[in-house]
């Protein structure tokens, strides 16, 4: 019964939507009309600029992090990766606004971070290191999260882990599976690219 309320409360958490939040209170717009109709960090960059991002980046992470402390302090590392997973569902799927949020990364910075910090540090450096060369974000952050499973492969902790690492892989490539296309078609937008509000 512990693991399912964790696994909700996480979601929950996770459904706060920042990027819709933001937009909508500050400039009075629904952030999924625009750019690429996702409701998350990078989105808002390509909007509204990297102001208007930062804060909404910042407290997506921390929704990870609360959730996974959350789920660690009622039932320990089980509990922490079943709250990572349940945040990141809420964040990509929020039931507040019809399903349509944003693709995790951010809150998966978050999530990862705090359940080990030290991998976690590695794969956001790759990611952000991938980010500065191409700029894409896109492609940085699917680099950042499948090194993160790797290295859980190469420096094993425990099977749950592992297994956690790899489905959260999973969600940021399912996610970004429209971006994929548009990598492959060379059509997919660079960090820096603004979109005209109309």
């Amino acid at each position: 019964m512990k693991f399912v309320l964790v696994a909700v409360l996480a979601y929950l958490i996770g459904c706060i939507n920042n990027a819709y939040i933001f937009t909508k209170y500050t400039r009075n717009i629904d952030i999924r009309n625009y750019g690429s109709g996702n409701a998350g960090a990078t989105n808002v960059l390509r909007v509204l600029g990297p102001k208007a991002a930062a804060p909404v980046f910042v407290l997506d992470v921390l929704k990870g992090v609360v959730a996974v402390l959350l789920g660690k302090y009622f039932i320990g590392m089980p509990g922490a990766l079943i709250a990572g997973i349940a945040v990141v569902c809420g964040h990509n799927w929020p039931i507040f606004l019809k399903f349509r949020g944003g693709k995790g990364v951010a809150t998966s910075v978050g999530v990862v971070m705090t359940i080990n910090p030290l991998l976690g540090l590695i794969a956001l450096a790759i990611g952000v290191a991938v980010i500065a060369i191409t700029r894409y974000v896109s492609l940085g952050s699917m680099t950042g999260a499948i090194t993160f499973a790797l290295l859980n492969i190469f420096f094993p902790n425990s099977v749950q882990v592992l297994t956690f690492a790899i489905v959260l892989a999973l969600l940021v490539i399912f996610q970004h599976r429209s971006n994929i296309k548009r990598l492959i078609n060379g059509t997919e937008s660079k960090i820096g690219q603004r979109v005209q509000i109309k």
